[in-house]
């Protein structure tokens, strides 16, 4: 017989239009290392379920829990993928998906819908890989010998390119002190990668995945990663550098278009997003989806482009609505605003931040009565409009409305309550890629760091000063 008779069939359905054959010399010992396998051969990512025929039920597929469970030749299964859980807003991808770490974005949509995960879990490596580091762990638990890496350069290869991946995932630019937490994690998972005389067991880790994150963007870059190649410009026929990547630990700072979409179908989808909008009672479910699928297009003309807010608010009305903001701050503004009663006490609270910070709020909150609210408009900020003429100082409780300026325009009002108009302003400063307020910078990465728990691993140190003087325990 020949060699390829010895081998064993396995008959895999992945879909209807989608049936494939693998031969294995034998099968794994468990269902997680068959799927291991399939997972390899078949390039297949995320979490399956395997199921084969069982013969007691007339061959009706069977969800396989044991490998005893299988006939001893011909074996035919049915590979299902398992989606990940969706949310109310599945059908929806953030224009700043840091700002609430609970939504998916569907496959409408392109880009990152998950900010920097704690801790960062380790990715699957491929079937012979996983099979070396099991005995590996083995070894190290018996005896605390390491894996030789030296004479495994598969196995580094190997995983550095799929934790590069499983990083790129998250961040295009991970911090130093992400990718040395990666690097922790890994030889925490898996002991017999830790380096011979190294106090931490991952120094050399961290540094071979900050050179191969900084050979997959070259890589993507070439390819024509938006998000890449836009760092890039080119003066006098030579290519230098461009910062124009996120810096306030964007998940979603320019994706590319989703697979098969052009500029051109989701300008139409644009339109369609306009029409609805003009309607006398638009489809605010339609309205949703429209604005994420065409989350692509809208980041590329606002990062790449850079229009002032009133050619954006032109093209995208929907985005200045609170509805949109509030979909994607909804867990910030349930921060801010548990109680009604507490209102007064958060106001207090933000308001008197830069006072902390000894920074200067009067060109950015402003108090204005009602009818007096044209001679106080400004570049950026938050305008408290009050029943009467009253200090910052003066109590609360006389505000009758909040409004968001931008560029000398009212962008939105009715806002209600102070904490939310901080809220929806840093959602559209997000949004709009429009640097915090330089009279408040640090008063707003306090909001955003400490207060949205956005990016809050790397603080300025003027920011961990205050902070420490505040709370110094």
């Amino acid at each position: 017989m020949s060699e390829e008779e010895f081998m064993m069939l396995l008959h895999i359905v992945l879909s209807d239009d989608n049936i494939q054959r693998v031969r294995t010399e034998s099968l794994p010992e468990t269902v997680d290392e068959l799927k291991m396998m399939l997972k390899t051969r078949l390039n297949l990512e995320g979490d399956m379920v395997i199921q084969f025929q069982d013969e007691e039920f007339g061959g009706q597929f069977c969800n396989l829990t044991n490998m005893d469970d299988l006939p001893s030749e011909r074996v035919k299964l049915k590979v299902i993928m398992k989606a990940p859980p969706s949310s109310p807003q599945s059908d929806y991808t953030l224009d700043t998906a840091s700002l609430d770490t609970s939504s998916q974005s569907s496959g409408e949509t392109s880009g990152r819908s998950k900010p920097w995960p704690n801790p960062f879990p380790i990715p699957t490596f491929s079937y012979d890989i996983e099979m070396k580091l099991r005995r590996g762990n083995e070894a190290y638990q018996k005896d605390g010998s390491l894996l030789p890496l030296s004479s495994h350069t598969d196995v580094k290869v190997d995983i550095l390119d799929k934790l590069g991946r499983a990083m790129y995932d998250f961040n295009a630019y991970p911090t130093q002190k992400q990718i040395e937490e990666v690097a922790k994690t890994l030889v925490e998972k898996h002991p017999c990668l830790k380096e011979p005389g190294s106090k931490e067991g991952f120094y050399c880790w961290k540094f071979s995945l900050s050179f191969k994150m900084g050979n997959l963007r070259q890589k993507y870059r070439i390819a024509g990663c938006s998000e890449l190649t836009v760092n890039r410009k080119r003066t006098g026929g030579q290519e230098t550098r461009k910062m124009k990547k996120a810096r306030r630990s964007e998940t979603n700072f320019l994706p590319d278009f989703p697979q098969g979409r052009s500029a051109n179908s989701l300008e139409e989808e644009r339109e369609c997003l306009i029409d609805e909008v003009k309607k006398k009672k638009p489809d605010c479910n339609l309205i949703d989806s429209l604005m994420g699928r065409t989350f692509a297009l809208r980041r590329q003309e606002i990062v790449v482009k850079a229009p002032l807010v009133t050619e954006i608010e032109s093209r995208w009305p929907a985005l200045f609505s609170e509805r949109q903001v509030n979909s994607n701050i909804i867990y910030i503004l349930h921060l801010f605003a548990i109680a009604k009663s507490n209102q007064n006490r958060r106001s207090t609270a933000l308001l008197g931040l830069p006072f902390i910070l000894k920074e200067d709020p009067s060109n950015v909150i402003k108090f204005s009565e009602v009818l007096m609210l044209y001679l106080f408009l400004h570049n950026v900020g938050q305008l408290i409009i009050t029943e009467q003429n009253v200090e910052m100082r003066a109590q609360l409780k006389n505000i009758v409305d909040v409004a968001i300026i931008l560029e000398e325009n009212i962008v939105l009002r009715e806002l209600q309550y102070v904490p939310n108009g901080f809220a929806v302003l840093m959602g559209l400063l997000y949004y709009l890629n429009i640097d915090f307020p330089k009279d408040l910078k640090y008063t707003f990465e306090v909001i955003q760091k400490v207060i949205m728990d956005i990016g809050g691993s790397t603080c300025s140190a003027r920011l961990i000063y205050a902070l420490e003087k505040v709370n110094p325990t």
